[in-house]
């Protein structure tokens, strides 16, 4: 029987791991789920006979070497930042590494020993970056083996709630890791737009939009995500004048979310003393500089920031809750915790409400043998949850990974080393798997660019 370890039993995660637990039996494999919080680990395995949900310290190495050492796979579903430390052990103990978190210069540091050791670490592996990627490639293949050339590829993916779902002004749901929300757009971003870099820093990420229609959705505002730049060479389409990878969300969210970045709330480097014992007014408060006036902690905040006192971004955020009195009471050091907290209790989906997954590509393509013809693709995929049930968030991302984990195990990817999955013999099968599944892809080709 072989183990399978998964780490991180959030939002994400509880698809990934029921899935892999319908398996276990028939597949003779049996899942491990470790968490900080042992009780919610317990949960997401719910007594099945073929899995245990453990407490799980990601920091305590003699506590991972031995969770580690007893997996064939570890599939990673923590933060960022826990994702070399983990492929570090796994490379220590010859495991294989399947991974949601984006590929880093780090985990390019391990790729010659993890060949050397015969395994396979896979990253981006969820629904963005994941099934965004797999798409991507699909559609540039095509267009590569037709003999065409991309000129242009704008990709877009988005997490919110669906259309008929109103509750509250932000229209959004937290269906993810929340912390990852309150901490969007930290690195900054950069693209290609017409032969032109385009470089918009950490503090600008939501001041930085334009307009994307979706059908069924309506207008959406896009903003940049992180580095498009770096994708030209993975897609093999360093000849590209346009490379634009974005985040859409209803229109709105981002000039609310602008002025947060702004007052420099996403800050997990300084902590604050006693912040359990602290209200969110306090919070801000100390964001506030000495010198700027106005009457009470709201007339000083829409002082410093330039905003109305009485405009629509202010009720957002006195919705959301960034003046109110009320003692927060919460483990945590930083103000990002405090968001956290906000982000959770006030932006949950509704119990009998439903979210939705967007992804958007639009390709223009060029075939030179053939008088310059160009033609515009544009393939999208929608994704609704079950109301009151299964996100549509927790399946797109765990349904790429557990395909993989079975593809690996059952010794049907025949790669070793550092990869995303950008490679055909990743990306063919898996699509395959989730159209298979229902998570199709409409395209329409429309001749011009």
């Amino acid at each position: 029987m072989r183990n399978i370890l998964v780490l991180g039993a959030g939002h994400s995660a509880t698809y990934l791991i029921r899935h892999l637990l319908e398996q276990a039996q028939e597949r003779e494999w049996f899942v491990t789920v470790g968490d900080r919080d042992g009780e919610l680990a317990a949960r997401a395995v719910d007594g099945h006979p073929c899995g245990d949900g453990v407490a799980f310290d990601v920091n305590d190495a003699e506590m991972r070497a031995a969770q580690i050492e007893e997996a064939a796979v570890v599939v990673n579903l923590l933060p960022q930042h826990f994702q070399s430390l983990l492929a570090w052990d796994c490379l220590q103990h010859g495991r294989h590494l399947v991974s949601v978190s984006y590929k880093d210069r780090r985990m390019d540091e391990l790729e010659r020993d993890a060949r050397r050791k015969g395994v396979l670490m896979l990253t981006e592996i969820g629904l963005d970056p994941g099934i965004d990627l797999m798409s991507a490639m699909a559609v540039i293949g095509r267009v590569q083996e037709a003999g065409g050339v991309v000129r242009s590829l704008e990709s877009y993916g988005s997490g919110v709630p669906a259309p008929e779902v109103d509750a509250n002004p932000l229209r959004y749901a937290i269906t993810w890791n929340p912390r990852n929300v309150a901490m969007a757009g930290e690195q900054g971003a950069q693209y290609l737009e017409h032969g032109e870099i385009k470089i918009v820093p950490w503090h600008q990420i939501f001041h930085h939009t334009w307009r994307k229609e979706v059908a069924g959705f309506g207008p959406m505002e896009a903003y940049p995500n992180r580095d498009s730049l770096s994708y030209r060479d993975k897609f093999g389409i360093s000849d590209a004048e346009t490379l634009i990878r974005g985040t859409l969300r209803y229109p709105g969210w981002s000039e609310t979310w602008h002025q947060i970045v702004r007052l420099g709330l996403p800050n997990e480097n300084i902590a604050i003393p006693n912040l359990e014992r602290r209200c969110f007014r306090d919070i801000v408060e100390m964001f506030l500089p000495r010198s700027v006036s106005g009457s009470g902690v709201e007339g000083r905040f829409a002082n410093y920031l330039g905003i109305s006192e009485t405009g629509r971004i202010m009720d957002n955020l006195r919705w959301l809750g960034l003046f109110s009195a009320e003692v927060l009471g919460i483990e945590g050091s930083t103000a990002t915790d405090a968001l956290i907290f906000l982000l959770e209790r006030k932006l949950a989906l509704p119990a009998d409400g439903r979210d939705a997954i967007i992804l958007l590509h639009e390709v223009i393509a060029r075939y030179p043998g053939e008088n310059g013809r160009e033609e515009r693709i544009t393939s999208t995929l929608v994704h609704y949850g079950e109301p009151g049930g299964t996100t549509a968030m927790a399946r797109t991302v765990g349904l790429p990974a557990a395909v993989a984990i079975e593809l690996l195990l059952a010794g049907e990817l025949p790669l070793t080393g550092c990869h995303i999955p950008t490679h055909p013999a990743i990306y063919r099968p898996i699509l395959d798997r989730l159209e298979a599944a229902g998570l199709s892809f409409d395209e329409t080709v429309e001749p011009g660019g």
